[in-house]
């Protein structure tokens, strides 16, 4: 089947980018799965040339699409989302909306188009929609917009407490000796002259993420505090984005998405039910069943104004076991 009344859903993510062709009654008619999506770091062009490689592996070209929802990192801002729609629009694709890749999240964990979503993988950043269609965001652009978090955040605290536990300047921690064992160096400070001189790419470094998780709920003090700080970080930016919709007395479903979260991790997941229980007592804190291309997908499919069937038929197919 192609033609106009297929819609094309986009999950571009920092990890992988997927993608599944949906008919207008919501069948899935193929899925792709290509590399990450990078526009900062590997320009527009590049980037919607990984969508271009997973598009491919369906077996339908650009143009047997009436409908693009298109999920992104990076389309930070409408320069950004411009950009990126005005490319694939040059590829053939058809009538594109780009949107930043959170907003697939929060479609795909919410039961209505609005709510909050809170995405921790290797960074952080969050959304939020009110009944009204009125949006809260963040620049999420690291640390020089005031964000704190997500594995690589995380990560590079721990190598810091690290360094300073091995040459006597910070408090004993056992996330040395993580450090040294995951990345198979005799010191922290070895590790550290790798990543200085390029020998180990500092991207890595949010390989520790699971390792700090896992000393902290062993107990180590250290590696606690950076779980707890990131509890906070957390129910801080979905607490924002709640009081900015006029949200925060109405019950509403909060999405929790990213390794980081997803992992429901002994130590993280009680605190973040503590810290939400007394500062938005009505959110009601979901992990997505469906994965973020199920969220543009559904998102597509409103935007063509399919009916409950669609959708429905769309969650039912997402939501059957998947064998990799």
């Amino acid at each position: 089947m192609a033609g106009p009344g297929l819609l094309l859903a986009v999950d571009g993510g920092n990890s992988k980018t997927d993608v599944a062709v949906v008919a207008d009654d919501g069948e899935v008619v193929a899925t792709g799965r290509a590399g990450p999506f990078e526009p900062q770091s590997a320009g527009v062009a590049a980037a919607v040339d990984v969508v271009a490689e997973a598009t491919a592996r369906t077996g339908l070209p650009a143009q047997a699409f009436g409908h693009v929802s298109a999920c992104l990192a990076g389309a930070d801002f409408p320069v950004e989302e411009e950009a990126l729609a005005a490319e694939f629009a040059a590829r053939g694709f058809g009538d594109v909306v780009v949107r930043n890749d959170t907003f697939a999240l929060l479609r795909a964990g919410t039961s209505a188009p609005w709510g909050v979503a809170v995405v921790c993988g290797a960074g952080i950043n969050a959304v939020g929609v009110s009944p009204g269609g009125q949006v809260a965001r963040f620049p999420s652009l690291g640390r020089i917009s005031g964000d704190w978090g997500g594995g690589q955040g995380v990560a590079e605290d721990a190598l810091w407490h690290a360094a300073r536990a091995e040459d006597g300047r910070g408090a004993p921690t056992a996330l040395a000796e993580l450090v040294t064992a995951h990345f198979g160096t005799a010191t922290v400070e070895e590790l550290v002259l790798d990543m200085h001189f390029g020998r180990v790419d500092e991207g890595r470094l949010h390989e520790l993420a699971p390792g700090v998780l896992a000393v902290a709920a062993a107990g180590d003090a250290v590696a606690r505090s950076l779980v707890q700080r990131q509890a906070e970080e957390v129910t801080v930016m979905a607490e924002v984005c709640l009081r900015r919709l006029g949200l925060l007395q109405t019950p509403v479903e909060v999405v929790l998405g990213g390794g980081m979260l997803t992992a429901r991790d002994p130590l993280l997941t009680p605190l973040l039910e503590a810290a939400f229980a007394a500062r938005a007592p009505q959110a009601e804190l979901v992990v997505a069943d469906l994965p973020p291309v199920a969220g543009a997908a559904l998102l597509g499919l409103e935007h063509l104004g399919a009916p409950e069937t669609a959708l429905a038929r769309l969650r039912s197919h997402f939501a059957l076991p998947v064998t990799r």
